[in-house]
């Protein structure tokens, strides 16, 4: 009997006595300790009456108990579908309903506001907090450790969420060997082992921290200082105990407004990454400078996992994601006909692989146009190849915003803003930021000629879709950019407003 995803993750960890997570407050355990977790969330989930390929809904917040529960899943064959913690219960209504899942996981402060929406869906509900405490916490320590369960290696292991420009949110089902490739890969590229630790302060609801910080540690032997987020002061005091660090933009420009970001303070790291979203070249050149480190940029997405990766060894150029990882092919083709460009040519990025995920939920019709028959994956992403064969990203077709490391699709904030008070219509953009690398702009056109509040939308919208979708700026003018077509020029808007954050 084999489980290919839990065999190389978690089965090696038991009877290990060494720290595997050191924890907030200075607790650490150890990864004989979190096996036997892992044993039990199976069980958890087993006593809840889940079967493999059933799928359980999380909405936790980080902690190793979260990290157990989606290691109990793997175990136990049962499909998890991670969910971000800011997501308000309207969303999570969508994600349950669509996935049909059986069971929804979330922190103990929101089982009342979820609790209808749960019951509405036929679904089950417990509870886990941040400190390991609630229902599922319970239900742990109650139930008999469970066995894992036999998986090939194309059964489904996780389904993610990925919004389109229509509103609706895609299922991008993954499997057990789409994500253990990549964790396969990227240990072998990022030279992971043993006597590293990771310092993860990254969501595990997203690809970046679940799939590519958590399992790449899991593989290589290695531990990890898990922080529930990104607290400036934490970070700083757990680098000096690190070997690398695994971020988005955000958190290099906040490390370099503190003077106390040092070569000295970084002398025991040897990586630091970055993805998720653009990062500035400013960014990259100040932070070399002030610790002698040059960020590795890499490429990937939900859908596929890791596709791209600046060098371990070589150079690492800023504005570049690097080349395509072993035995991953990228292609930048023509958008119209597919025909595949030559180096220094623009078009769309199409990615094949082991780690291209199977398709999207219940969408056939979508899959069919986004997988094509020979396997490429069209990413929606416009980009080129120069001639050393680094990828540069140029553009996104879809019009999608990264904002701080998060995906924000634009149709499904306009929709709420058209239909607000005073509004006629609305386009929303995203517009370089220091910080964020970008920012949600909303452009409004009033109604009657008089912009209505700005303030008064931030109301409509809070309480309607997460915050980090919400826009950091409103602006208001008379008409919308079109063309002959009457399709809104958004990139005229992205250009006319592409200092609004940066002061340029």
């Amino acid at each position: 009997m084999t489980n290919p995803l839990y065999d190389a993750l978690y089965a090696p960890l038991a009877g290990q006595g060494r720290g595997l997570m050191y924890l907030p407050g200075g607790g650490v355990l150890s990864a004989d300790d979190f096996h036997a977790m892992v044993a039990r969330a199976a069980g958890a989930l087993v006593a809840a009456g889940l079967q493999p390929g059933d799928r359980v809904a999380v909405q936790v917040p980080k902690s190793a108990h979260a990290l157990a529960l989606i290691g109990g899943a793997i175990a136990r064959g049962v499909v998890f579908l991670p969910l971000n913690t800011a997501y308000t219960a309207d969303e999570i209504s969508y994600f349950i309903r669509d996935a049909g899942a059986r069971l929804l996981i979330a922190d103990p402060a929101r089982a009342d506001a979820l609790a209808p929406v749960v019951r509405a869906a036929g679904a089950g509900l417990l509870t886990l907090g941040a400190t390991g405490a609630g229902s599922f916490a319970d239900a742990m320590a109650a139930a008999p450790a469970a066995h894992p369960v036999a998986r090939a290696a194309d059964d489904l292991a996780g389904l993610l969420y990925t919004s389109g420009t229509t509103g609706r949110s895609k299922g991008a089902m993954l499997t057990q060997d789409n994500l253990l490739s990549n964790a396969q890969l990227l240990a072998r590229a990022w030279r992971f082992g043993p006597d590293d630790v990771l310092l993860h302060a990254l969501p595990v609801f997203h690809t970046h921290g679940l799939f590519v910080a958590t399992n790449t540690v899991l593989l290589s032997g290695g531990a990890m200082i898990l922080h529930p987020g990104f607290d400036l002061d934490a970070v700083i005091a757990a680098l000096p105990r690190a070997t690398a660090m695994m971020g988005v933009p955000t958190f290099y420009t906040r490390l370099l407004a503190d003077p106390r970001l040092t070569r000295d303070l970084v002398a025991h790291m040897r990586l630091f990454t970055s993805g998720s979203a653009p990062l500035l070249a400013e960014t990259h050149a100040e932070f070399a400078a002030r610790t002698g480190h040059a960020i590795l940029e890499r490429y990937g997405m939900t859908e596929t996992n890791m596709n791209t990766s600046n060098p371990y060894d070589g150079d690492r150029r800023p504005g570049t994601v690097g080349p395509p990882l072993p035995g991953v092919e990228v292609i930048v083709t023509d958008p119209e006909t597919g025909t595949e460009l030559p180096r220094g040519k623009t078009g769309m990025i199409e990615v094949r692989g082991p780690n291209v995920f199977v398709g999207y939920w219940n969408m056939r019709e979508k899959t069919a146009e986004e997988l094509r028959a020979n396997g490429f994956f069209i990413t929606g992403d416009l980009g080129r190849f120069d001639d050393d064969g680094y990828l540069h990203i140029v553009g996104r077709a879809k019009d999608l915003i990264i904002s701080g490391g998060y995906n924000v699709y634009p149709k499904e904030v306009e929709l709420l803003l058209d239909d607000a008070p005073g509004v006629l219509e609305s386009a929303v953009v995203g517009v370089p930021h220091p910080d964020f690398g970008e920012a949600v702009l909303a452009v409004i056109v009033p109604a009657d000629g008089a912009a209505p509040d700005a303030g008064a939308l931030e109301t409509l919208l809070q309480g309607r879709i997460a915050r980090y979708k919400q826009p950091k700026s409103y602006e208001f003018l008379p008409a919308l950019p079109r063309n002959t077509m009457g399709k809104v020029q958004k990139a005229d808007l992205r250009a006319r407003f592409s200092r609004r954050f940066t002061g340029e």
